[in-house]
């Protein structure tokens, strides 16, 4: 059997020679289309529209483009069609230069075409553009300071408390056309969505332009001093702080039999952590339970620290004490002397008696006599003192405890100097 040659089989195989035909063809239509130096004419649309010179226009004449008319154009080309058949309208700008105008007024321009680069434009015609002139407003540049407000999206913990944002800066620039720029009334801020916070929370955050109806308004041709804010949310500790009085218990009056009211009885404040965690009451006043006979009522106003604030909103407390279970009963007191006299100097007590409460039980008051009851003078601080005076005298109470007296008592009496004998 005669065996074909493997090259003889190739070169008669149909397949084979039709995949030589289409890459010659290929081949030879490249070399054309690429050597083709005729006239071709194409139409671009959506040829995208620059401008070119507005950092100049804003920095050196205060002014800005608006209201441009259209954003594309469609341009007709002619050349050489291995240059303008591969192009398409995305290769293509349409430039207009807005560097040389100087004043705010409603203006028409023409466009020029720029092509890819590596093409020789002169090769090139633009047949035909549509529109031939842009539209456009030159405007006036201004500014405007609008104050920064916003507000938390989320929560404070349990046992705290928020006060208002703080936002830094609290006011923002804004530049551009009167025209945009008019209805502009604050930027808008809103920060901490479905947070819960136990302590102070800042962030920086972006805002919106906001007309003094709280409607967005359009940014377009505005530039702001900046694009974010710092905002911050002061979280303070909230805690409810007992009122109370101290007390100089005497004169029977005790713990046991002691009942204090105070009205109210806590203040719900708000501040630093660490002031709060030790603050476990706020005292009024001291009351000597001596200066009274058994009940006692008063109005304090409440000391506070200044860093703390009050959340209940009162400035004062009503104080009301009552001794239970105890009587006071008037005694005609003769026994009266004094201490320490100034030495060379003579004491005369001018006073013979004075009435006295003593409080008690009522079986120590039936019991207690006048006699038992003493009022003593001390004239320490009289040293070289002469002449009359009133004297505050304390009350001795002899062979009775539980009792004694309520309310200040003084004496008169007189000091002489005694005259020596030489």
């Amino acid at each position: 059997m005669n065996k074909k040659n493997p090259l003889r089989r190739i070169f008669d195989n149909r397949i084979f020679w039709a995949i030589v035909s289409l890459l010659a063809s290929l081949a030879i239509w490249t070399y054309v289309t690429s050597a083709d130096t005729s006239d071709f004419t194409q139409t671009f649309r959506n040829v995208r529209l620059e401008l070119i010179g507005e950092d100049t226009l804003r920095a050196s004449r205060n002014l800005a483009v608006t209201d441009l008319d259209l954003s594309s154009v469609t341009v007709v080309i002619a050349g050489p069609r291995r240059i303008v058949n591969p192009m398409d309208s995305d290769d293509l700008v349409a430039q207009v230069d807005v560097s040389k105008l100087t004043t705010a007024a409603y203006t028409s321009l023409k466009y020029d075409v720029v092509y890819p680069s590596g093409v020789n434009e002169r090769e090139l015609t633009v047949e035909r553009k549509t529109p031939e002139y842009v539209n456009f407003n030159v405007s006036l540049l201004t500014t405007k300071e609008v104050p920064v407000r916003g507000g938390f999206e989320g929560r404070s913990a349990d046992g705290f408390t928020a006060e208002s944002p703080v936002f830094e800066p609290a006011l923002i620039t804004v530049t551009g056309p009167e025209a945009y720029l008019k209805n502009v009334d604050h930027a808008w801020i809103t920060f901490g969505k479905d947070m819960e916070v136990s302590s102070t929370y800042s962030t920086d955050v972006g805002f919106t332009l906001e007309d003094a109806d709280g409607n967005p308004c359009s940014t377009e041709y505005l530039s702001c001093s900046q694009d974010t804010v710092r905002a911050t949310l002061p979280i303070k500790a909230i805690k409810n702080v007992p009122l109370t009085v101290n007390l100089i218990y005497g004169s029977g009056a005790n713990e046991n039999n002691t009942i204090v009211t105070v009205s109210p009885s806590y203040l719900t404040l708000t501040g630093d952590s660490a002031i709060l965690s030790g603050m476990n009451q706020i005292v009024l006043a001291t009351v000597d339970l001596t200066d009274f006979s058994t009940t006692f009522t008063d109005e304090y106003s409440i000391p506070l620290d200044n860093t703390l604030k009050n959340l209940t909103g009162l400035s004062t407390a009503e104080v009301a004490i009552e001794v239970v279970g105890l009587e006071t009963k008037t005694y005609h007191v003769k026994n009266i002397t004094y201490v320490n006299a100034p030495q060379s100097s003579e004491v005369e007590v001018i006073a013979e008696s004075v009435d006295v409460r003593i409080r008690g039980t009522e079986e120590q008051l039936n019991q207690l006599q006048a006699e038992n009851i003493t009022l003593v003078a001390d004239l320490t601080d009289y040293g070289e003192s002469l002449g009359s005076y009133l004297v505050p005298v304390r009350v001795r109470v002899d062979g009775f405890t539980d009792v004694g007296a309520v309310g200040d008592y003084s004496i008169s009496l007189e000091i002489r100097k005694v005259e020596t004998k030489e």
